[in-house]
């Protein structure tokens, strides 16, 4: 490996004060990093009135009984309509899987969206995201260096559960770090 240090497969979490309204206590996996880009998914905000049953009627595809119960999540603010399908590994689509994580991988296609409502043969665990958040050429490292971010290993749980409301803050107890004893103010030393 060279000098660059992915953080590909971590959770980065937000700190309090991050002033971006769209990544207030959010946490986020990430799925791509290189020195010229990131990508990531945010894994705790549900859009709003949206579960995959609706997005499966908007595509005229079947909607088995327990889509209803699935929620859609906002991956990030760029391209919000595009869909990306988070899932184990267990089932990749050969040409339009990307695995990034041992165990992890994101698809992009409806053929990803059948496989997700399968219980036999599709993916163990898995969750439709709308959009995704993006940086370009040393944004993150910048974003990290002013401490709007905390760094977190990959957790199963806070990734797929539907615990939203609780996610940042079991992202950060996973780090050791306690919410409310977290300040909005930043520096360096």
């Amino acid at each position: 490996m060279d000098a660059f240090n992915s953080l590909v497969g971590r959770l980065l979490v937000a700190m309090p004060g991050i002033g971006d309204a769209r990544f207030e206590q959010a946490v986020i996996l990430v799925c791509a990093h290189g020195p010229d880009h990131a990508m990531g998914l945010r894994l705790d905000r549900p859009v709003p009135g949206v579960d995959l049953a609706t997005v499966l009627t908007k595509l005229e595809t079947a909607v088995p009984e327990n889509a209803g119960q699935r929620p859609v999540m906002i991956g990030g603010p760029v391209e919000g309509e595009r869909g990306f399908v988070l899932h184990t590994d267990d089932w990749v689509a050969p040409d339009a899987s990307v695995a990034f994580e041992p165990g992890l991988a994101v698809t992009g296609t409806r053929e990803a969206l059948t496989a997700m409502t399968d219980p036999l043969s599709g993916p163990r665990r898995s969750v439709l995201m709308l959009g995704y958040a993006g940086w370009g050429e040393g944004q993150l490292e910048e974003e990290l260096a002013e401490n709007v971010w905390l760094i977190a290993d990959l957790d199963l749980d806070v990734v797929f559960d539907t615990d939203h409301e609780t996610k940042w803050a079991r992202a950060l107890r996973g780090i050791g770090v306690n919410a409310a004893q977290l300040s909005a103010q930043s520096g360096r030393a």
